[in-house]
């Protein structure tokens, strides 16, 4: 890949990145997914409603889990724009945009700058990235954040220069403020896992980064504050169903140690090969490079130490074996990584010069664009999705004839198997987030129930829900208070009322003498859960279950 790159070129590869861009913006208006998306989104939504932003609320009880900094964020987009799915998602992606700005910078002063927009493209079409730009959470906050406090950190490291200092210290304040303390691990561990590889004993102990962590600590005391105010204060409260819970405690420790040491309230069952295998579809169409690539970085690096940076590999690895070694896995937590990942493959495929190297790489990404668009083929077929239109249809035709003539037009060489790459991985994700995703949140029926009450509730009857159902799916999206019932206390209901439940459980109101009429019916599916059976047309409906919006009277 290593060649004389024209102006030309260069221009492709700007206008690549601009559509990267675009698809990862694609999904800005696809329904929140849930569970968590549409709680964050609830939490956030409330922090507005009661005009409280220091604590956190959930379900209208007190919430301790996680840190406040993407709450505040989404609080104040709703607070500007009010409440709409766009609103919560698009501070998530501009972070993790501005990751992708850092990564550019990053590379170039580590690199140069084809291998710096080389990472940029290999970023933003990485799976998961894309996947966490339309299911927003923490993650796209975290990528940006750790990246941006790692660039600052080394440019106050090269430079001697306090307010790169400052800055990084401040974008490291609000990364804990958005996972925790476990986002030091991957930051110290880029910059102090260089130090310490090259040697460089006298910078790892030079008096700069005693002021980091004074500066740090000051930064994050605004959600040491906040979580002293809405627990240590109150011992009565009752916390994942203890009394005495210490919310300084948690964030410290409980919130990451104890998921990891699995001594915390909550629990795992860790696989120290979960991200391994994770890697290789989350960081698709890439993955199989990535892996060659680290490998290819330690074994040239173990020749020559004193030659190479290690921040990429040391920020990576470490994070990725405290995560294997962990007991709370989850696939989105890797995301964090994928800057570092991105720019290890960037620099592997730019100084790629052996022919059959070359042949290897070229052979493997083919098999790999074959590979994905089968796969997506396959799911259209069995899937169907009723949000296919002629746009989406016209957009993945026009992705699909480029993917063949364009890159040939354009480079030469492994660079042009690169651009398929690109390629397929738009058409991939064209297609999941105009197509399919909207039509799977279809069946999420609690957010398709809320939205067809805030529409079809002239009377402004209260909404109650089963007490046993799990309602995060509802709570962001319907625009009246939700209440939880349960069939025993019609006490509680004065007069006419709408009730949102399976039709199961109806049938445990109707038994109690609960009069009602069924108002709107819808299917559901646990979206986040994909089975074959699910995915197939033929044989979906007996994979749903039945919720029901009906009018009753208690009395």
């Amino acid at each position: 890949m290593h060649q004389p790159n024209n102006a030309n070129q260069t221009k492709w590869l700007y206008l690549f990145i601009g559509l990267a861009v675009i698809i990862n913006f694609s999904g800005l208006f696809t329904t929140i997914i849930g569970p968590d998306g549409n709680l964050y989104a609830s939490i956030a939504k409330t922090m507005v409603l009661r005009n409280n932003y220091a604590n956190l609320y959930a379900w209208g009880n007190d919430w301790l889990d996680k840190p406040h900094f993407p709450f505040w964020v989404a609080a104040l987009f709703f607070k500007c724009f009010g409440f709409s799915t766009w609103a919560y998602k698009l501070p998530g992606i501009l972070f993790m945009m501005m990751g992708a700005v850092y990564t550019y910078h990053f590379a170039k002063n580590l690199y140069n700058k084809q291998i710096a927009l080389w990472a940029v493209l290999i970023l933003l079409t990485a799976q998961h990235i894309v996947l966490s730009n339309n299911d927003v959470r923490a993650e796209p906050y975290l990528t940006g954040l750790i990246i941006a406090a790692v660039y600052h950190f080394y440019k106050a490291y090269i430079r001697n220069n306090f307010w790169q200092l400052l800055f990084a210290c401040l974008f490291t304040a609000c990364a804990v403020m958005t996972k925790g303390m476990f986002a030091l691990i991957t930051i110290g561990g880029a910059i102090a896992g260089h130090l310490i590889i090259t040697k460089q004993w006298k910078q790892l102990f030079h008096w700069r980064w005693l002021v980091a962590i004074i500066l740090t600590l000051v930064f994050i005391l605004p959600e040491i504050w906040c979580v002293y105010q809405q627990f240590d204060l109150h011992p009565e409260k009752v916390v994942f169903g203890h009394t005495g819970v210490s919310g300084v405690r948690f964030f410290f420790w409980d919130s990451q140690f104890g998921r990891f040491f699995n001594t915390g309230p909550i629990k795992g069952h860790g696989d120290p090969s979960f991200f391994v295998h994770t890697s290789l579809w989350a960081f698709l169409p890439w993955s199989l490079l990535l892996f060659v690539a680290i490998f290819q970085f330690i074994k040239k690096g173990i020749k020559n130490v004193q030659a190479q940076e290690w921040y990429c590999i040391c920020g990576s690895l470490i994070t990725f074996l405290m995560f294997s070694a962990s007991k709370f896995q989850l696939p989105h937590y890797l995301n964090i990584v994928f800057p570092f990942f991105a720019i290890i493959t960037a620099q592997y495929l730019y100084h790629l010069t052996s022919a059959k190297s070359i042949k290897a790489v070229c052979i493997t990404q083919v098999v790999v664009v074959v590979l994905l668009l089968i796969v997506i083929s396959t799911l259209h077929y069995f899937y169907r999705p009723e949000t296919f239109n002629w746009f989406s249809g016209l957009l993945i035709a026009a992705l699909l004839l480029a993917l063949l003539f364009l890159p040939a037009k354009i480079a030469t060489g492994i660079q042009q198997t690169i651009f398929r790459t690109l390629l397929a991985a738009f058409i991939v994700n064209v297609y999941l987030n105009l197509c399919f995703y909207p039509s799977l949140l279809r069946y999420q029926a609690g957010s398709e129930a809320a939205m067809w009450i805030n529409k079809n509730n002239p009377q402004n009857l209260p909404v109650y829900i089963d007490d046993g159902m799990f309602h995060d799916d509802m709570g962001f999206y319907l625009d009246a208070p939700l209440t939880e019932v349960t069939p025993d206390n019609k006490s509680t209901i004065p007069g006419k009322a709408l009730l949102y439940a399976d039709t199961g459980i109806l049938h445990d109101f109707a038994t109690k003498g609960w009069k009602y009429k069924v108002l709107k019916t819808f299917k559901r599916y646990s979206t986040t859960r994909l089975k074959p059976a699910f995915l197939n047309k033929n044989t979906r409906n007996k994979e749903l279950s039945e919720m029901q919006v009906v009018v009753l009277n208690p009395l």
